[in-house]
């Protein structure tokens, strides 16, 4: 039978997220033909209430690329040659004890031994996957670009936009897998371009900074639409500062978990424990962002019609493209002598 206290910190610990949850529901209420303002105050209490949730919850329940492109878009026979002389290399280490910390690099993959052991195949599939992801986001741009020049009929642009829209949420629903598998790996970006890392927030983009990239590409539109991604806009940018300032108490909890006890006594694995535990909750800082990212998606895809939808996932394409370009410009600049 579980004690009262048991159930008191698994209680905890299944509402220490509640109020993401309710930062999202600020995009319950939009409809095609509603106009609702969204109060940012609504969303500060939310934010104050994480702040003294997290005060509690993460102290009381929890303590109890330049060649980018050609790596990622590799037929999956390649990459699995590679993951299988990948081995090959570790057996050999092995074999031999030798203390190396070579490192193996697999389509942006990276393991460190001996320390790593193994290859994550859980990411390995994610980046295979993530190769697909982008080679059909490619396409897909392409087909928006023919179709916006053709003026297709509006069915089949409202097709066209509904299937780009659930590669997006594809891409969500990968993002999830790969952070039970290594959240590290996701919120570091070592599956995006260098260009693509530096706008990074919490394993994506930032929606409100994206919504600012888009508004101007999708002239005309009228004052009710204008109102409308004004209002999701600074509703994105509310909800985003109280994730980011839950990821810096969350960064502030596991330091201090790592660096409990005595330095220099070389047995640090309790605090290693503890730390693990608490990375559960890194994995929902990620999802939750992915949640915002989404439902702004969503949102923006209600307010605007089927051609201002199909021109603004084409321009949100172009613009990963141009980033991933960057990286690549960037890499093979010319150096100067030193």
């Amino acid at each position: 039978m579980t004690s009262p206290s048991t159930q008191f910190v698994t209680s905890r610990r299944m509402n220490i997220y509640e109020p993401f949850h309710q930062i999202n529901t600020w995009v319950e209420g939009y409809h095609d033909d509603e106009c609702p303002d969204v109060s940012p105050l609504k969303v500060i209490e939310l934010e104050e209430k994480l702040f003294n949730q997290s005060e509690d919850a993460l102290h009381g329940a929890l303590t109890t690329s330049n060649k980018y492109d050609q790596e990622a878009c590799k037929p999956i026979d390649k990459v699995q040659r590679r993951l299988a002389q990948n081995r090959k290399l570790h057996a050999k280490a092995v074999c031999e004890k030798r203390p190396t910390q070579q490192d193996l690099y697999v389509g942006g993959v990276i393991d460190h031994l001996p320390f790593a052991g193994t290859i994550n195949s859980g990411i390995a599939e994610f980046e295979m996957e993530y190769g697909h992801w982008v080679e059909e986001q490619n396409r897909q741009i392409c087909e928006l670009r023919t179709a916006l020049h053709a003026h297709i009929t509006d069915k089949d642009l409202q097709n066209l936009v509904d299937n780009s829209m659930s590669h997006y949420f594809d891409l969500f629903r990968m993002k999830a897998t790969a952070a039970k598998a290594d959240v590290f790996y996701l919120t570091s970006g070592m599956w995006k371009t260098s260009a693509e890392r530096f706008f990074l927030w919490i394993g994506g983009f930032r929606p409100s900074e994206l919504l600012k990239v888009l508004v101007p590409q999708l002239d005309p539109l009228t004052d009710q639409q204008v109102t409308q991604v004004c209002n999701l806009q600074q509703s994105c940018q509310q909800a985003e500062d109280a994730l980011s300032q839950g990821m810096d108490r969350l960064q502030e909890t596991l330091a201090e978990t790592v660096a409990a006890g005595r330095l220099g006594e070389g047995n640090y694995v309790p605090q290693m424990t503890n730390a693990v535990e608490k990375l559960d909750a890194l994995v929902s800082f990620v999802n939750q962002a992915d949640h915002l990212r989404k439902e702004t998606l969503q949102q923006m895809h209600r307010i605007l019609t089927k051609h201002q939808a199909a021109r603004g996932l084409l321009a949100l394409g172009e613009y990963f493209q141009r980033l991933r370009a960057l990286s690549s410009f960037w890499a093979s600049r010319p150096h100067e002598p030193a």
